[in-house]
């Protein structure tokens, strides 16, 4: 293999950026690549410039690089560009075609993007290498630039430069201070190490008179692992007089050599040796990610086998094709839309509640508060139940609670539970309704289909709908018709207890002393018992003619009391006028009083404050009047909770039967039959554009990672980093070129002497203070030729024999063509075959 292999890892980079590039994805792919950072006007164009020997980048002051420019050197006399690419043979429509490029997306006024412009130069008389010229790092907005232009450009920097596949060529100039460089600052932050870092300093030839660059191009002053390179560039007076590169090369060639500080040096300085620099490093840098960049294609392939498998043999207008994929789409529509009901381990939504457990919180949650939330108006309902009392009577006075006024106030608020009832039934609509668009988003391949699909099933769940409720308002129909006093849960009028809880009887001690009983309110006596399993009764006390007072604390009690006496001044229990009833705190007191006040036994002062502006007919003080309407009351309460519990039981039951079962029945046996009666089967399994679009996507992205497979299996093994060990010119038939005499000294020429310049260490040695990086020598080129090459590069630039093993012929015959750039536009992408 030798480094023939590694030749070819570099424009197998660019083969891998071209496969993508033409499905307008990257397939999150980083490919290794060289980033160009720095401040404005630091010269970067400049040494892109002189890599290709042609002025071809857009000039000016301020910004003028404002899309990342993506430069693809390839050393080839009969390069070769995809149909895509426009080819100019003009270095001068290149700069206009960039500019254009630039300004379509950014506009004229010094605006930035990061979408690339892709530009290919062919030559045999540069080195294969791929970098990438981003936009100057500024301070200060200018034009239409937004006011935040300095953080825009940096995170497009970080774009590139943060992944660990991408070196970062940091140029920085030699008359500023290098602790304050930009490129340096930012590639520290990405790059800690400086392992993926090189560092270029310009215009070493403008730095003050007695000062120099020596120590920092030796590595000493913020050393990088990978060193320093020193170029000079030509001046703006120089590109405003359309000074010739071969002629500034020629003159870079000539600082090093003659100056005093860099003279040591100079086979390691200038634009000729950076080239070969990165060349070498770029191709080692491939090489290192190579294996990592196999397998990530590897596991995308995999990923994008099974889906891929369906579209293989894909004939968009089959009849067969469209009437299996509406049977299966029905069918796993069906099931979809029943696990969404009935609950499946599979594919668990886990953000919010939805389907047959939104409708499960409704059946539980939500209709039980509904029912709850039927607050009655406590005073209104009084009234309603004295009024129907009396009526019930007429002109008699009334001597037992009437079982008609009763029933007519349950009645009244059973007919209360048809709204909740209704609107249970329109939750779960809606319900139904989300869940079978949720189930038809599979189907959005097929606008017609998943629209008449949505259509036939919601209308189903609507005719249901009008069934279920007429079923629901039957049940409440049902309850009206037959008011069961007899049932189990009915407390009755007999039962019905108002309170129950521990009280002290105050007694003098002569009678016995005080003692606690445990004590039963009705709405017809006030007893009390031993204890609380009320097995041994000790009295039970009428409450007819009975009324209560305040009594005071006595002097050493703690305890709070209140009294009951008879309003015909009998005695109430055994030889006592009143009953002494004490409790342990004034909130207990004023607790029973209210009770005994529902009881219909009132306070001494019977006149309620509250009371004083309703009307005459809202409150009676007859007290057998009170207690009736506290009965019927207590009885309303008691017998609305035996209705609310079996309504809510019945109409969770009744939707499900009638409008949920009912939908997925319909479903599974009759959908198919309703989308037939449709109409046409072709316009209804028609594709929708974005269907097509992301099967066309998936296509090229699969062929895409098969190609970049392939590009890659091309390089069989893991190529040998490149070394400089010495090698002899292959006998071939043609000879390489003879090396003209080395220069001694400055001379007013260029010199021609390429064995050092490319066979020289890429880094310092270790005295300069950072570990050496092997080089390797760069691909072989013919030599200069002007008249054969209009557009070669300068012929003091120095040629080098083609170092190939022995036995393999050159590949470069000799009259290259001139360099061939090309510009990618972005293109839409196309489906490979």
């Amino acid at each position: 293999m030798g480094n023939r292999g590694m030749e070819d890892l570099i424009p197998l980079i660019n083969k891998l950026q071209d496969a993508f590039s033409s499905i307008g994805q990257s397939c999150n792919l980083d490919l290794p690549q060289i980033a160009v950072v720095g401040g404005q006007s630091a010269g970067k164009s400049s040494v892109l410039e002189n890599f290709v020997g042609r002025d071809f980048l857009p000039r000016g002051s301020g910004i003028v690089t404002r899309r990342p420019l993506i430069l693809q050197l390839v050393n080839n006399i009969a390069g070769e560009s995809a149909h895509c690419w426009k080819k100019f043979v003009d270095f001068e429509e290149v700069r206009m075609e960039i500019e254009a490029e630039t300004d379509r997306i950014t506009g004229s006024n010094k605006g930035i993007s990061p979408i690339p412009i892709n530009l290919r130069v062919y030559s045999p008389h540069v080195l294969n290498l791929t970098l990438i010229d981003l936009p100057g790092m500024t301070k200060v907005a200018v034009g239409d630039q937004p006011h935040d232009i300095e953080h825009q450009i940096r995170d497009m920097l970080m774009q590139f430069i943060t992944k660990e596949s991408c070196l970062i060529l940091a140029v920085t100039p030699a008359n500023t201070d290098l602790a304050n460089s930009d490129a340096l600052k930012i590639a520290k932050e990405v790059d800690p190490q400086g392992v993926r870092t090189i560092g270029v300093i310009t215009k070493l030839d403008l730095m003050d008179e007695g000062t120099d660059a020596k120590d920092i191009l030796e590595n000493k002053l913020l050393p990088l692992r990978r060193g320093y390179i020193g170029v000079v560039n030509r001046s703006q007076k120089d590109i405003d007089g359309k000074k010739d590169i071969r002629a500034a090369l020629a003159a870079e060639r000539k600082f090093f050599l003659s100056h005093p500080a860099y003279r040591h040096m100079a086979e390691r300085m200038g634009t000729p040796h950076l080239q070969k620099a990165l060349n070498q490093q770029l191709t080692n840098h491939i090489r290192d990610t190579l294996p990592g960049l196999r397998s990530k294609l590897q596991s995308q392939l995999l990923s994008l086998e099974k889906e891929v498998e369906e579209y293989k043999n894909f004939r968009p207008d089959d009849p067969t094709r469209k009437t299996k994929a509406l049977l299966q789409m029905v069918q796993q529509f069906g099931v979809d839309f029943e696990k969404c009901i009935e609950g499946s381990g599979d594919q668990v939504e886990t953000n919010e509640l939805s389907g047959g457990a939104k409708i499960n919180r409704i059946f539980h949650e939500r209709f039980p508060f509904e029912l709850v939330k039927i607050v009655f108006d406590e005073k209104e309902l009084r009234r309603e139940i004295s009024h129907a009392i009396k009526n019930v009577h007429g002109v008699r006075t009334g001597l037992f609670t009437p079982d008609l006024a009763f029933e007519a106030i349950v009645k009244k608020q059973i007919v209360k539970l048809k709204t909740p009832c209704l609107k249970c039934i329109d939750l779960v609509i809606q319900e139904l309704i989300n869940t079978v668009r949720q189930c038809t988003n599979k189907l959005a391949s097929y606008p017609r289909l998943r629209e008449e699909t949505e259509r036939i099933v919601t209308t189903h769940i609507r005719e249901r709908e009008g069934k279920s409720k007429d079923q629901v308002l039957l049940l409440i129909d049902i309850e009206l018709s037959y008011i069961n006093t007899n049932h189990e849960d009915f407390i009755g009028f007999a039962k019905y207890v108002i309170r129950k809880g521990w009280l002290t009887i105050n007694i003098s001690i002569m009678k016995g002393g005080s003692k606690e009983y445990w004590f039963v309110l009705t709405a017809e006596s006030l007893s009390w018992y031993k204890d609380e399993e009320e097995k041994e009764k000790k009295y039970m006390l009428p409450l007819d003619n009975l009324k209560i007072r305040d009594v005071e604390k006595g002097f050493m009690s703690t305890k709070h009391i209140f009294a009951i006496f008879n309003t015909e001044q009998r005695n109430v229990y055994k030889d006592l006028r009143q009953i002494e009833l004490a409790c342990d705190s004034q909130e207990d007191v004023d607790s029973w009083k209210a009770s005994f006040l529902r009881a219909g036994v009132y306070p001494e002062k019977d006149q309620v404050e509250n009371e004083e502006a309703a009307p005459a007919d809202t409150f009676s003080m007859d007290p057998q009047l009170e207690r009736q309407v506290e009965t019927i009351r207590n009885l309303v309460d008691s017998y609305i909770g035996i209705i609310n519990k079996s309504i809510r039981d019945l109409v969770p039951k009744t939707i499900m039967h009638l409008m949920i079962n009912s939908s997925k029945d319909f479903i599974h046996s009759e959908l198919l039959a309703y989308l037939y009666s449709c109409g046409d089967q072709n316009s209804l399994m028609e594709e929708s554009a974005d269907q097509a679009q992301r099967r066309d996507e998936m296509l090229r992205m699969y062929h895409a990672l098969k190609e970049a497979l392939n590009i890659i299996g091309d390089i069989n093994g893991t190529p040998p980093r490149i070394t400089d060990s010495p090698r002899r010119p292959p006998p071939a038939a043609a000879p390489p070129p003879s090396r003209p005499p080395a220069v001694r000294g400055p001379t007013p020429g260029p010199p021609m002497n390429p064995a050092p310049a490319f066979g020289a260490p890429l880094n310092p040695s270790p005295a300069f203070g950072a570990p050496p990086i092997p080089s390797r020598p760069g691909q072989p080129i013919n030599a200069f030729n002007s008249h054969q090459d209009p557009f070669s590069a300068p012929p003091q630039i120095p040629s080098r024999p083609a170092r190939v093993p022995p036995g393999v012929p050159s590949r470069r015959p000799p009259g290259a063509p001139s360099h061939r750039p090309t510009i990618i536009r972005p293109a839409e992408p196309s489906l490979l075959d």
